[in-house]
């Protein structure tokens, strides 16, 4: 299982409680797509994740941003993930990062609003701030990789579950 989060801004941890904590320690993978803020917060996620997978966002001290790129690709089960935090991006900007990247899926943050859209071929995930969700609601998101496809959702930190979508793999 994929576990992804984002805009943390945390002081002195991850933040992490229910149902994301659990997800984020059972996950093979987590993907955090910026703004942990401190280097404590960063630290609290490498100590909790298996593999975490991470770039820095904008309010990143530089700690945080010395030791984290601001986009990169990771390829997880045969998808492959185009991931940055989205502060310097307009939507046609991650569009062409996910198709230069041949990325199935795009994964970005800043917004703070959860919310996955289909854009061509290529699938864009915010998984929202499962710590700060400021006027939206909290959320980050869940995916299970299996043969020519991920399953994904997007839960809320007590583990309801509001979206559900699906990501045809490239073969």
């Amino acid at each position: 299982m994929i576990t992804v989060v984002s805009d943390t801004h945390g002081n002195t941890g991850h933040r992490l409680s229910g149902r994301v904590l659990d997800a984020v320690s059972a996950a093979d993978l987590v993907l955090h797509a910026g703004d942990f803020y401190t280097e404590a917060a960063l630290s609290a996620f490498e100590q909790e994740a298996t593999r975490l997978e991470a770039v820095y966002g904008n309010t990143d001290v530089h700690a945080v941003r010395s030791r984290l790129p601001a986009e990169r690709v990771v390829e997880y089960d045969g998808l492959r993930i185009a991931l940055a935090h989205g502060h310097e991006h307009t939507d046609t900007s991650l569009t062409m990062f996910g198709r230069q990247a041949n990325a199935d899926l795009v994964v970005f943050g800043h917004s703070h609003e959860p919310g996955f859209e289909r854009r061509g071929d290529i699938g864009f995930l915010n998984p929202g701030s499962h710590a700060d969700p400021r006027w939206y609601r909290p959320g980050y998101a869940e995916l299970e990789v299996g043969g020519d496809h991920a399953e994904g959702r997007l839960i809320e930190p007590t583990g309801a579950t509001f979206d559900t979508f699906r990501i045809e793999l490239e073969g």
